[in-house]
């Protein structure tokens, strides 16, 4: 029963391609004995007719299948426990014409069925070009060919060989051996092996076998892989580089990615005890941060991936960008290039992300500076990314020499080490997905991968946290009380109106004081719970009433004209009484007639002063900050909830006036107008909210890993942050990591659902970005990053000729086509160069991660322009619009 001829083959072949003829009658196979097992697999990708399997069996047998369409397949003979198989392609599909491969087909029957067996396969080029040549001095086993790190060929005796896949003219071809012949063991090298296919089959490649072992320059024995559990031996200057990586990751079938980050509480950073009394002006020794105390990585190790903006790190000894090429923070679409020697590839499509390096400007010696890769637009989410370094080189232009450890993986070096066997595997396929995007394997350097946290991941415990409340909440308006009602406080506000309103608590401490992180009842799911089950907080609150809603607070006969409901966002550790300012939002509302409510961003607000102190030197505390952001988005939520329920706001007294009692506010729309820090949460905010489709985001960025670096603001606290932790490697690794837990309550944990890929239960959302020309607080490459990742159109011209350092000024932001303009959009507004004698203007900001402390600083700029205002103010609307204030030129703010 078991033998079989090709020539049977054949004829199923021909009948499955006609579509004709009658299915012979099946015959039932005696049943199978105890120590007989099946022989399987499943078919993918299967598009034409006529495909047939062959399976060689002992015995010089062989049994054939047709198979009709994608799935399992089942051969019909049983085997025997200890029976050699050995699957190929009989005969290929046609009508499409298609070349199938067949993976994991060759092996031994062990106690159990064979269900491994993968048929793959791809529709052939209009014009195939079929790749191959010749193989001579082969003597032993076991030798297989690979053709652009794919398409498997064994080859068992000299002669002529050919790939099963062929190519279209155009493409480049690169013959590689996979694995050399044993028994006897032999070396092969490929000669004509790369090229471009045109218009003709590849004939010439040589493989020629020889019997001269090969000579390796590494010894695998003395590769130091004592914590190879728990940091990664590619790289020796620290545990946990490169960063990140898939190495400090696990399987985990329950996750969105199927991985789960698995930090090793001993790899993580430990910090030094800090006197923090000079921040607060006391004596010394009245504040001071205990040392010794590890990050822990528990609320890290909750991700199934990393941040979307991560800050990719890795030591390269004597690594000179310019001469190596590596493309700037001004040039990033270097990474983009053929030949860039730093390239970071999307595993799934093969496509090169936009990138930039940079060597650490902080660190104190080259033996400790780091090399900093980053993204010009965020990674998408729950991709796996493969980042390579190649040809790199030193000061003198010299090549530089890769790892011991890494040349083990790369030049396919053999060991009898099972701390480097294990990961052996996983390297290949990182090797695979670089040999398909074209980046050969003898020029790399260092190359690892990592896989960028989902959505889920990112936004699943907001989310959480939203859903819940506001289900509690129901069709109700939030519960509020006024504290205090100011007639005419100022020129521009009628009324400003205080209070507080209630919060479901999601944090672990009564009224989610600062210091506070979320509450996880047992048994842990990951997602947040209210506080004793039912406990609240008391949100503060601060509405200014323009006089153009109510010309005088103290006059009940003066018309109304309800004013539209806007949130406001505030600066850097900020509060609520920011809203009562004049050059953001008081001529703002009183000429546009905006009602401006605003709430303290807890989690770093003023409130959280101390807490974040503490923080820059116990890391560990990151998730009080995260945690607490969080609960301030909510927060901002029920606000606007308030500003448009029919029982929120507008059902107090104080929210009404003139002769027919009227609400002083539209609650046909909420808007939000966020400033500085108010601009880099608002986003997220935003992103998040069902009522709130509109936002405007001033002086914005997103990404703290990447802000503080560039910015003024963190100088205080870098002083300190520096004395906790001492190790300039430590430093970046922090900078890095703690981005993990800040997106789960700022805009680059959101970034792709601001505009058109809205989150669960949410609508889409447009925002106006209204950015400064080398903003000394914010830095404009965070805006362009956060531009390119929502894909707002940009205002062209962006600038004048000249006054921007990029090679290609603003690469990968869509110009605005023609105005009105919908969606989201970015506003440059420049005060031009630095004239010193009048003390305006500013220079570009510099290449290196560092601040601009030259010129003036433009950081208030924007808000105070009149034509900012009046975008602001089209754009605010249910119905709201993208205008041109410029007038076809760069905006320029004198």
């Amino acid at each position: 029963m078991r033998r079989t001829r090709l020539a049977y083959a054949l004829v199923l072949a021909t009948l499955g391609a006609a579509g004709c003829g009658s299915d012979p009658a099946p015959v039932t196979p005696p049943p199978a004995a105890p120590n007989e097992y099946s022989l399987g697999g499943t078919v993918s990708g299967l598009e034409g007719k006529g495909l047939v399997l062959e399976v060689a069996l002992p015995g010089d047998l062989f049994s054939n299948l047709a198979i009709e369409a994608n799935g399992e397949f089942t051969f019909k003979p049983a085997l025997e426990g200890g029976d050699s198989y050995e699957v190929t392609v009989a005969v290929q599909p046609a009508d499409p014409a298609q070349s199938c491969t067949v993976k994991g087909g060759k092996g031994v029957v062990a106690s159990a069925d064979v269900t491994g067996v993968s048929v793959e396969c791809v529709r052939l080029p209009a014009d195939p070009r079929w790749i191959g040549g010749e193989v001579s001095g082969l003597k032993g086993t076991g030798l297989v060919l690979q053709n652009n790190g794919k398409d498997d060929l064994s080859v068992t005796m000299d002669g002529a060989f050919q790939f099963a896949t062929p190519q279209a003219d155009g493409e480049t071809y690169d013959v590689t051996v996979s694995a050399q012949p044993t028994n006897p063991a032999q070396t092969c090298a490929i000669e004509a092996g790369k090229g471009t296919v045109d218009g003709a089959d590849v004939k010439g490649v040589l493989v020629k076998c020889t019997d001269d072992p090969p000579v390796f320059n590494v010894d695998p024995s003395t590769i130091d892989v004592t914590n190879a559990d728990r940091c990664d031996f590619l790289d020796t200057a620290h545990c946990l580089f490169p960063w990140p990586n898939d190495h400090f990751t696990v399987a985990d079938p329950t996750t969105s990615t199927g991985r789960r980050v698995a930090l090793h509480p001993l790899s993580m950073p430990v910090n030094a005890e800090v006197d923090l009394s000079p921040a607060v002006n006391a004596p010394a020794g009245t504040i001071v941060s205990p040392g010794g105390i590890g990050m822990d990585p528990t609320d890290w190790n909750r991700a199934d991936g990393f941040s979307p903006g991560q800050m990719l790190l890795t030591y390269v000894p004597g690594l000179d960008l310019g001469m190596t090429g590596i493309g700037p923070i001004t040039h990033m679409e270097r990474s983009l290039e053929a030949d860039s020697p730093l390239v970071v590839i999307d595993a799934e499509t093969l496509e090169r992300h936009l990138v930039w390096g940079e060597l650490d400007s902080y660190a104190t010696s080259d033996a400790t500076r780091a090399l900093i890769i980053r993204a010009g637009m965020n990674f998408r989410e729950g991709h796996r990314y493969v980042v390579a370094l190649r040809n790199l080189k030193d000061s003198a232009g010299q090549i530089l020499e890769a790892s011991d450890a890494f040349q083990v993986y790369r030049d396919a070096i053999p060991s009898n080490v099972p701390a480097i066997e294990a990961r052996r595997d996983s390297m290949e396929k990182i090797f695979d997905v670089l040999a398909g995007a074209g980046v050969e394997r003898k020029e790399l350097y260092l190359a690892w991968d990592f896989t960028v946290a989902s959505a889920n991941s990112l936004a699943g415990r907001m989310l959480h946290i939203r859903d819940d409340a506001f289900e509690k909440l129901g069709n109700a308006a939030p519960t509020f009380t006024i504290t205090q009602v100011l007639q005419n406080p100022d020129a521009n506000r009628s009324r400003r109106i205080i209070g507080t309103f209630t919060v479901p608590n999601y944090l672990n401490q009564a009224n989610g004081v600062a210091g506070a992180s979320f509450n996880y009842n047992a048994p842990d799911d990951g997602l947040p719970d209210q506080f004793d089950g039912s406990g609240t907080l008391q949100a503060n609150f601060i509405c200014n009433i323009p006089r153009a809603a109510l010309p005088d607070g103290n006059d009940a006969t003066s018309p109304v004209v309800p004013g539209r409901a806007a949130l406001y966002g505030h600066g850097q550790q900020g509060s609520a009484s920011q809203v009562n300012g004049g050059a953001a939002t008081g001529e703002l509302s009183n000429t546009y007639n905006f009602v401006f409510c605003a709430t303290d961003f807890i989690g770093m607000s003023s409130g959280d002063n101390e807490n974040i102190l503490r923080l820059v030197t116990e890391f560990g505390r990151m998730n009080t900050l995260a945690d607490r952001l969080q609960q301030g988005l909510l927060n901002n939520l029920f606000l606007a909830r308030l500003m448009i329920h029919p029982q929120g706001f507008i059902s107090d007294p104080a929210f009404r006036g003139g002769p027919q009692n009227q609400p002083l506010i539209d609650t046909s729309d909420v808007f939000y107008y966020g400033i500085s820090q108010g601009g880099i949460l608002g986003g997220a905010l935003v992103a998040i909210s069902q009522d709130i489709r509109r936002g405007v985001l001033g002086v914005t960025g997103m990404n703290y890993s990447l802000l503080l670096d560039r910015a003024t603001g963190f100088d205080q606290l870098r002083v300190f942050f520096d004395q906790a932790y001492t190790n300039e490697f430590d430093r970046r690794f922090v900078f890095s990591s703690v981005q993990m837990l800040w997106d789960r309550g700022e805009t680059n944990g959101y970034a792709w659902h601001v505009g058109n890929d809205p989150l669960p239960k949410t609508p889409t959302h447009a925002v106006l970005m209204q950015n400064a020309f080398a903003d000394h607080q914010v830095t404009q490459w965070s805006a362009d990053v956060e531009a390119r990742t929502i894909g707002a159109g940009i205002h062209v011209p962006v600038v004048n000729p000249g006054r921007s350092i990029d090679t290609t000024p603003y690469f990968g932001i869509e110009p605005i086509a023609s105005y009105p303009h919908f969606g989201s959009a970015v506003f440059v507004w420049d005060t031009g160069p630095f004239d010193a004698m009048q003390n305006k203007g500013t220079p570009p900001p510099p290449v290196e991660n560092k601040p601009l402390r030259d010129g003036v600083d433009p950081h208030g700029v924007p808000r105070v322009q009149p034509g900012a205002r009046l975008q602001i103010s089209e754009f605010l609307r249910s119905t709201g619009k993208i205008i041109d204030p410029c007038g076809d030129m760069p905006c320029l703010a004198p």
